[in-house]
């Protein structure tokens, strides 16, 4: 980590070929992920999209796309006021979302779907689905976000197992049906009067998370029967071991390649590994008092099982890590710990297949029993740049806890985790968990771009933009954890 830290001083933002023991100074321009062209047309090396009617085919590991048809008459200048999907068997899946064509157009009015659970055969009430998501998104004007491949979304709701749908979209001010059951944390009445446009081109994702990816090990040798190539010239098993290879040699200051977890430390532990990594950035002072945080045990990309040739191949980095944003995921609270890894899997392949980023965009995920999850790739102890909080994602890091918790509150567990997480991290780029730090704003809702903006170095996600997220039962638990992480610092 010392190479990284050392060559990232004075440099704002470094794009970098994601191999092993590569330098972060080694600057290179971004380009799409491998396959990504491939998804619109269902055909793709990391698991497919299906389109339009190809709904009936059983393909494990992929997303099916459906198109959303009118569900009523009633139209606003032309656009018709409600959309949908009738009820139907589709194959298997467990995570829903809606996408649309323009990633700046807003869909004003309410999302909700029934869904059937496989092996009851038992059809859900209405759930709602949280409509407002380009909060977490990459910053204006980034590569990542200016790709050409993003699309509007909702955010991504948790159903469990599932092989039937209904859905429907109602335009705000439409009249509302007559048997509405919102059942959700977030979920928006509906008005009156006239009916908003709806965007265009919605479309219903139905996600299945698939098995964990093999271990690079296992897709080594010859290629295997069947394994399509990629634009490079590379089999998918390659890129898939060559990508899996780069993401866990970004974590090999702290745990041996291709583990499935780093593993907490004690406090003497962490301060000599501190020492160890970037001792020659340390003032005398910071040497004699480190003020960080008992290294916390992380779950990585190869624990929860990603599959790396989804991902954009190269990381992108940041000066440092000054503020840590708290989100929720917004994805309902319907889940077992035990499922974790198959959800999180849902939310990468939502965030990159549905939604066009270059990988999930948090850059660390907690669960209800405080488990902590490595998201976006390039190393849990770096600077990544992620796609978090649109505005603030230089210099900062975005913590989600998976579940919806506008009206629930979130478990002790999970607020402990943050403590944890934050003053192991904040504390390795010397900030005060208690403490303020500015943020330059790469624009958003509530700062104009280039604005100098005073932040809590542990924020929620709704102090740098206007949104719900992190839901206010969390938001509330924020000072508790920013006390937890300053006490682990031993300030």
């Amino acid at each position: 980590m010392r190479g990284f830290l050392a060559s990232s001083i004075g440099v704002t933002c470094a794009v970098v070929l994601a191999l092993p023991l590569t330098p972060p100074a080694v600057a290179a321009t971004a380009r799409p992920a491998p396959g990504a062209e491939a998804a619109t047309s269902g055909h793709t090396v990391a698991g497919p999209t299906v389109r339009h009617g190809d709904a009936g085919v059983y393909v494990p590991g992929a997303t099916h796309s459906l198109p959303l048809t009118p569900l009523s008459r009633d139209r606003t200048e032309g656009a018709p006021a409600e959309q949908g999907l009738s009820r139907r068997g589709v194959p298997h899946f467990s995570l829903v979302g809606v996408v649309w064509d323009d990633p700046d157009a807003e869909l004003h009015g309410r999302v909700q779907v029934r869904t059937r659970a496989v092996g009851t055969g038992t059809w859900s009430g209405w759930q709602a689905v949280e409509t407002h998501n380009d909060e977490h998104a990459a910053d204006p004007g980034t590569v990542e976000r200016a790709s050409g491949r993003v699309r509007g979304s909702t955010a991504p709701l948790w159903v469990g197992e599932s092989d039937g749908v209904e859905a429907r979209v109602t335009a705000e001010g439409a009249d509302a049906r007559s048997d509405h059951d919102p059942g959700g944390d977030d979920d928006a009445a509906a008005g009156t009067g006239l009916a908003a446009l709806l965007p265009l081109g919605l479309r219903l994702e139905l996600v299945d998370p698939g098995a964990a990816a093999p271990a690079p090990g296992d897709l080594g040798g010859a290629p295997r029967p069947g394994s399509l190539m990629t634009e490079t010239g590379e089999t998918a098993d390659a890129l898939a071991a060559s990508s899996a290879a780069a993401a866990s040699a970004a974590n090999a200051e702290l745990a041996p390649l291709g583990a499935a977890e780093i593993p907490a430390l004690g406090l003497a532990e962490t301060e000599r590994e501190l020492l160890a990594l970037r001792g020659g950035e340390l003032t005398q002072a910071q040497r004699a008092r480190p003020y960080i945080g008992p290294r916390p045990r992380i779950v990585t990309r190869r624990g929860w099982g990603a599959n790396e040739s989804w991902r954009e191949r190269r990381f992108v980095y940041t000066r440092k890590v000054k503020a840590a944003f708290v989100h929720h995921t917004a994805t309902g609270n319907r889940y077992r710990c035990s499922q974790v890894p198959s959800l999180i899997r849902g939310i990468y392949r939502y965030h990159v297949r549905s939604m066009g980023w270059r990988d999930i965009g948090y850059n660390f995920l907690v669960d209800k029993c405080g488990n902590i999850y490595e998201g976006r790739a390039g190393g849990v102890a770096k600077p990544v740049l992620g796609a978090h909080t649109r505005g603030f994602n230089s210099n900062s890091m975005g913590i989600a806890v998976l579940g919806s918790y506008g009206s629930t509150k979130p478990s002790g567990a999970a607020v402990r985790a943050i403590a944890r997480l934050t003053a192991w991290k904040l504390g390795l780029y010397g900030a005060n968990p208690r403490g303020k730090t500015y943020l330059k704003s790469a624009g958003g809702n509530l700062y104009r771009k280039g604005k100098n903006v005073r932040l809590n170095v542990i924020s929620g996600h709704r102090d740098g933009f206007s949104t719900q997220c992190p839901g206010w039962q969390l938001y509330r638990k924020i000072g508790t954890a920013r006390a937890a992480a300053a006490r682990y610092q031993g300030r």
